[in-house]
């Protein structure tokens, strides 16, 4: 019996060696922290009046780890040293896209997956020439290069481009250079400008699609996609990007794609719970859709969900003492939807701008003084804001917006009844945790560098 149960052992472990992912899934979420995922599981249980955590797909995943995320010049890395790294497994300095700090090429396993005929799609919900997108597919030494990275894309031969659209798509140092979308055209790329449209052209051999792409205007592309919290109808979704780039690359035998959930970072940068929690469930709805791929294809395909860093240091739990996740249901925008509301509002009516007009905005658009009670010392803080904001006095800046002193101070002020609370605006060295799934997915488990990730999903593939 026991030579039974040893030589099925070594069956099924000659299987698994063997077994090579034909599909690969590679899902970033910029910014996405332990805590960033705890809290949305838990604002889901808080929604349906439980106490405790309503998973996310990604956690439900029967692989996970963590991994520590220090570049080669900073125990806290940028978006750019940790794309190059999770892209190619080469560890970088800061800033910098696609190289060693050296300035070596760093080649991405998609660039390696390219070489050898697969499919490559690149997709995310901030302008495709953004670090982590531009890190599978540029060479740059400084991040900011955005029309030299442009030019990489379109040289690139990937199969699927989706997001927002180019940060620079003109060389402002050179008037007489091509424009970006023209130089995309030119390599066979065809330009998409909605999900209905992407699907009615999927035949096509390239394709680059841009929220709200005007042919007659190539310039004004969108450079993001809106947060889920602010999305309406007719909006570009994550997942329907992941759905057009499945469609697509579905023509291949083989595929591999990097889709990254980028807002998430910017909620962090700015503090925006509600916003962070919305992001990251948007950000799952997208891996649900690879996991119904996966569900079609078990033996032949691999999802690995990771962040390239942690944004914010999101904390649950703040000196308030309380924990009321439920409250921010009623946040019902962004923090810079709030903030241009509020500033549009002022613009209109100048001096004339009521403290009772502006409270009823918060009560609408953050539930403050409505369905959230507000303590005398939190009125006086608000209506202290709003007079900074009436004079003109004070605007938060964080790496992605800046906002007015009242919806920084409404939004802080709902996050802290909340119990949600944050260290700064900046990245972390938190680890990030690992979630996988499918063939190969077992090599995932356990505590990792950021550098070892890349090099596994490749030899899941050979």
């Amino acid at each position: 019996m026991k030579r039974v149960l040893l030589s099925a052992w070594l069956l099924c472990l000659t299987v698994a060696i063997m077994a090579q992912a034909k599909y690969v899934f590679f899902f970033i979420g910029d910014g996405m922290g332990p805590n960033q995922v705890l809290t949305a599981e838990m604002y889901q249980a808080a929604l349906q009046g439980k106490n405790g955590r309503v998973p996310l797909l990604m956690t439900q995943f029967p692989y996970s780890g963590q991994a520590a995320t220090f570049s080669a010049s900073d125990g806290i890395t940028d978006s750019a040293a940790a794309g190059t790294c999770l892209a190619s497994g080469k560890k970088t300095t800061n800033g910098m896209i696609g190289q060693t700090p050296d300035g070596a090429p760093a080649y991405s396993v998609a660039s390696q997956l390219k070489a050898e005929g697969w499919g490559i799609g690149i997709m995310s919900t901030v302008p495709v020439d953004h670090a982590t997108p531009a890190s599978q597919y540029a060479h740059a030494e400084k991040r900011y290069e955005y029309y030299k990275i442009g030019t990489h894309l379109s040289e690139s031969g990937f199969d699927f481009f989706g997001g927002g659209g180019f940060q620079s798509p003109t060389n402002k140092k050179d008037s007489i250079a091509p424009n970006l979308y023209d130089l995309c055209k030119k390599a066979g790329y065809t330009m998409v400008g909605s999900y209905e449209e992407a699907m009615k052209k999927i035949g096509k051999k390239k394709m680059l699609l841009v929220p709200q792409y005007d042919l007659d205007n190539p310039s004004k592309g969108a450079d993001a996609l809106p947060y889920a919290i602010d999305r309406k109808e007719g909006d570009l979704s994550l997942a329907q990007i992941v759905e057009v780039a499945i469609a697509k690359l579905s023509k291949s035998d083989r595929f591999y794609m990097m889709a990254e959930g980028g807002k998430i970072d910017y909620t962090g940068h700015g503090n925006d719970g509600a916003t962070n929690i919305h992001e990251v469930m948007d950000f799952d709805a997208a891996i649900a859709v690879a996991y119904r791929f996966y569900e079609q294809h078990p033996d032949e395909t691999l999802i690995v969900v990771t962040a390239d860093h942690e944004t914010g240091g999101m904390m649950l739990g703040n000196t308030s003492g309380e924990f009321n996740l439920q409250l921010m249901q009623h946040q019902k925008c962004s923090s810079d939807k709030l903030s241009a509301r509020l500033s549009a509002l002022h613009r209109e009516q100048g001096e004339a701008l009521a403290w009772e007009q502006v409270k009823s905005v918060l009560t609408e658009l953050t539930g403050l003084y409505g369905a959230v009670e507000v303590t005398a010392e939190e009125d006086a803080a608000l209506q202290e804001a709003y007079q900074k904001m009436m004079r003109k006095q004070e605007t938060i800046k964080t790496l992605y917006e800046d906002i007015n002193a009242l919806a920084g101070k409404a939004l802080q002020t709902l996050n802290y009844k909340a119990g949600i609370g944050w260290v700064k605006g900046g990245h972390t060295a938190t680890a990030v945790p690992i979630f996988a799934v499918g063939v190969g997915a077992e090599r995932f488990t356990g505590w990792h560098d950021n550098s070892e990730i890349a090099p596994l999903i490749y030899q899941a593939t050979q």
